[in-house]
């Protein structure tokens, strides 16, 4: 099997060119007026000297259990910016005791009552794409110990009903693998996040995740028709059905539910015909107001597109989109069934009435996608997660936060958030901040406006660096009236100044109550959303 890195995103012979590096350095020395530049080298496995594992395997689970070094090691984090920080720090004080590999919901459900009477916290992976602390294993001393659970051997499609463009999925399979079989069939889920290539279907449930459609299908939640999860206290599965009025959605208890409760081990997923009608173009405006009114307009108009994403002056030049003198909006249509350049010819037009001009022709043919402005951000958004590797071996802050707004707001939440972002960059980091910001969905009502932003810092500072700008960000989207997180999930960083704040109390004690229930003995994902009752969770957000 290919193996990935455990201390950055993707593949372990994925790494950037002598060329696209030494770019990088001089882009430091240039942009933070510095004359030097440290540089950490890549750690192999080999320099790490874990803790020894604090859990015997029983017999019975022998096979489904390893304490492998590497496995450990690709297990302790998820891939934030801290994440990767401390993986090329050498720094692995908590990783997993063990790492368990289940081949059937049996196994699974075998591990999950062993630990339960062992008191072992059990950290669900996914495909370990967390940018958000969802799978870091540091929990505390109340535990025994903790294991990381990796569904990569539930990984496939059990049942397609074609009739009803639906399908039953193992939870573990990733993204790839599920298009890959599906095309088989000619059918698609068309659900894109950026972690695609290493995320899991389970995964992408469990965190509410976004995906490829901007509009219309813009979540997992979209695509769900029914889940099965094996908790502490048993199996929970819902009834497949199109839609039902009776009482809260049972589905609710899984989709969001970030490991807290149990553990998604399959999924009937609706699924849609293969497009083959595309159309696309983008459109530059000289006025951020009149571009993000036109992206508002388009989102109430009942055309739908898949892509309708307003990338701002800065971000476009930042990614080769544009040369930083207009502000661009991606537009692209596609479908199974008719032609849709009638669809984006009424985009346009409404863009052209808040002041738009056409930027690239429009194109009906499948690599349309590829080409001008939406082609170059495109492929700089999927380069994106290696050459943040690249920053974060010189301690330079590179990273993102999202959330949502409804219009009314929005461009004052826009400006002020870049404002005071870009100001409390500068007081932690003593130098100036460029903030960028795309919209990345939008909803008749409202839109999702994400952030960029780079930071100064050394290898030695950048975790405290990074620390003081989250708990900052987190507080200016919720303060602002924002959400903490639009797609990207709560995990353990959101929780300080963002999501402690934002949930309710009366939602808390529903969400406690919910828990008690599925895992009495708190044992599943602890620190995430909530904290057990009645045991101690470490969350190094809060940590001084």
């Amino acid at each position: 099997m290919r193996l990935r890195k455990f201390w950055g995103w993707g593949y372990a012979d994925e790494i950037l060119s002598d060329q696209e590096e030494s770019s990088i350095e001089k882009r430091i020395l240039q942009t933070f007026g510095v004359d030097r530049v440290d540089t950490l080298e890549i750690p192999k496995v080999s320099d790490i000297e874990l803790p020894a594992s604090r859990i015997s395997i029983p017999n019975v689970l022998k096979k489904f259990l390893s304490d492998d070094v590497e496995e450990r090691l690709n297990h302790a984090y998820g891939k934030s910016f801290p994440d990767v920080a401390r993986a090329l720090l050498r720094d692995f004080p908590s990783p997993p005791d063990l790492v368990a590999f289940p081949d059937s919901e049996n196994d699974l459900k075998n591990i999950v009552d062993w630990a339960d009477e062992n008191n072992i916290a059990v950290v669900p992976y996914g495909g370990g794409s967390s940018v958000c602390g969802g799978v870091e294993t540091s929990v505390s001393e109340d535990y025994r110990g903790v294991i990381s659970l990796d569904l990569r051997n539930l990984n496939k499609i059990l049942e397609i009903d074609k009739e009803s463009r639906a399908a039953r999925i193992q939870a573990g399979i990733l993204g790839p693998d599920l298009e890959s079989a599906l095309k088989e069939h000619n059918l698609t889920m068309r659900h894109y996040p950026q972690s695609f290539e290493l995320s899991t279907l389970g995964g992408w449930i469990a965190t509410r995740s976004g995906g490829h459609f901007a509009t219309l299908y813009t979540h997992i939640d979209d695509f769900v028709e029914s889940t099965r999860m094996v908790t502490p206290s048993g199996i929970i599965e819902s009834r497949r059905l199109p839609g039902s009025g009776a009482g809260p959605s049972p589905d609710r208890l899984a989709i969001g539910s970030e490991g807290i409760l149990g553990v998604i081990t399959e999924a009937w997923m609706r699924l849609q015909d293969r497009p083959s009608f595309r159309a696309s173009s983008s459109v530059e405006f000289l006025d951020y107001k009149k571009a993000l009114n036109a992206t508002r307009l388009i989102s109430q108009s009942g055309l739908f597109p898949a892509n309708c994403r307003l990338l701002d002056s800065n971000e476009a030049l930042a990614n080769g989109a544009g040369d930083g003198s207009s502000h661009i909006l991606i537009l692209s249509f596609e479908s199974a069934d008719h032609d849709v350049q009638p669809w984006l010819d009424r985009a346009l037009e409404i863009a052209k009435e808040q002041g738009g001009n056409f930027e690239s022709p429009k194109s009906n043919d499948e690599e349309s996608h590829r080409k001008g402005s939406s082609g170059n951000w495109r492929n700089s958004f999927i380069k994106a997660p290696y050459f943040r590797e690249g920053y974060v071996r010189r301690g330079i802050v590179q990273d993102t936060f999202e959330t949502a707004i409804t219009w009314d707001k929005a461009h004052d939440f826009i400006e002020e958030a870049k404002r005071r972002t870009a100001h409390a960059i500068k007081e932690i980091s003593g130098k100036e901040a460029l903030v960028t910001c795309r919209i990345t969905h939008t909803y008749p009502d409202g839109l999702a406006p994400y952030f960029t932003y780079g930071a100064y810092a050394t290898p030695s500072s950048m975790l405290d660096v990074w620390k003081d700008i989250k708990l900052a960000t987190n507080e200016i989207c919720v303060s602002l009236g924002g959400t903490i997180t639009h797609h990207h999930a709560v995990g353990r960083d959101h929780r300080p100044n963002g999501y402690d704040n934002q949930r309710t109390d009366g939602f808390k004690n529903i969400l406690n109550s919910v828990k008690l229930t599925t895992d009495p003995n708190g044992i599943m994902n602890p620190g995430v959303l909530i904290d057990p009752e009645g045991k101690q969770v470490n969350n190094w957000m809060t940590l001084k």
